[in-house]
């Protein structure tokens, strides 16, 4: 299920955040961090899948 989590985080890093972890702090992080930039947003959701 995480490959699959990963493979969202690439293409919408906030849903895949979302589906990790809800409406949470990170779930708006990572918001800020895909609107800043494509690339951060996607590190960020990738460590938060990565570290559960």
């Amino acid at each position: 299920m995480d490959i699959v989590r990963i493979i969202i985080a690439v293409l919408l890093p906030p849903l895949g955040v979302f589906l990790e972890v809800g409406l949470g702090k990170h779930f708006w992080l990572n918001i800020l961090l895909t609107l800043l930039g494509y690339i951060p947003g996607i590190v960020h959701a990738v460590y938060i899948i990565a570290r559960r």
